[in-house]
């Protein structure tokens, strides 16, 4: 956040030249364009964590609930064309993918989840809105749109929703982004095995970019290497607390560059997961190494009284809502 904050005036190319300079992934890249997002992934360090550990773990699962939630958003009418994005439905699959009406300029949809999608299967969600809303708002609407430009995909990728994937394509919109060395990118994926010669391939987690932060269960650490017995000392070392932790207050890090928390990606641009991507990670279940489905605790009482005093903790001091 605080490389945005100096180099706010940076547009287009200027932009694109002044990021390939660093070293972040091009994930991160592609969301400088999105500074509300960035700011509340920024502001909501234990929420950004909690969606990423959920997309390593059950990353089908992840994949599936954006596609249940869109469902559910539409069937209460509340997900569907505008001036600002492209709704389509595939006849076969069913599957819905959202797309921004004009490829050269993103709208990131804020809204109300408990509006949007209906009635929850669990009591009392927390809910996570950006831009901080003004006192009357309506439930849904968009931000002002952004002229993309060349910055925009950043050698990135798109959702693969029939294999519960997110595709790696680092020739995306070759006529666009001018200013990127794509063959450093390609170098970088093939050498980690994410790319084929063709610069195609799927995203992989680069463990490197956690920085020693403990993962959120033993299958899921022992799949990525690391010791799954980690001590609670170590990680909050890693997360920034002093050694004592006398007060346990909210580290207001960033992610500008230490790349320390990757986000989940959807593939969507200016679409419902993009800012809801929160709901996924609301949706991640109680289970670990997948095999729980996301949506699993409806009806469960434990998993309902914990997502109600995780609720509760949310409205009475997470600021944002």
């Amino acid at each position: 956040m605080n490389w945005m904050k100096q180099n706010k005036g940076l547009k287009g190319d200027a932009l694109t030249a002044a990021l390939e300079k660093q070293d972040w992934d091009p994930s991160v890249k592609s969301l400088v364009n999105f500074p509300e997002v960035l700011q509340m992934m920024n502001d909501q360090l234990d929420w950004t964590q909690q969606l990423g550990d959920a997309f390593l773990a059950q990353r089908k699962d992840v994949m599936d609930t954006v596609q249940k939630l869109r469902g559910k958003a539409q069937t209460q009418g509340n997900l569907k064309t505008t001036k600002e994005q492209k709704v389509v439905v595939e006849k076969e699959t069913q599957t819905i993918i959202i797309e921004p009406a004009n490829p050269q300029v993103v709208y990131v949809p804020t809204y109300n989840p408990t509006v949007v999608y209906g009635t929850w299967w669990y009591p009392a969600p927390p809910v996570y809105v950006y831009p901080p809303p003004p006192p009357y708002y309506p439930a849904f609407t968009f931000a002002a749109g952004v002229a993309v430009g060349a910055a925009w995909g950043y050698a990135w990728g798109h959702a693969d929703w029939h294999g519960g994937d997110v595709d790696i394509d680092v020739n995306r919109n070759t006529n666009i982004n001018r200013n990127i060395n794509r063959t450093t990118y390609q170098q970088q994926y093939q050498a980690k095995g994410q790319v084929n010669q063709a610069g195609k391939g799927t995203w992989q987690h680069d463990t490197g970019h956690r920085q020693g932060v403990a993962y959120r269960d033993s299958a899921t650490a022992q799949k990525y290497g690391q010791q799954p017995g980690r001590s609670s000392q170590a990680r909050s070392e890693s997360r920034g607390y002093s050694g004592d932790r006398g007060a346990p207050g909210r580290q207001t890090g960033s992610l500008d560059g230490s790349g320390g928390r990757e986000p989940a990606k959807s593939g969507g641009t200016g679409s419902l997961d993009r800012s809801g991507g929160r709901e996924s990670a609301q949706a991640r279940g109680t289970g670990t190494g997948g095999r729980e489905s996301a949506f699993s605790g409806a009806g469960n009482g434990r998993f309902e009284k914990n997502a109600s005093e995780r609720g509760q903790m949310s409205r009475g001091g997470r600021g944002r809502r």
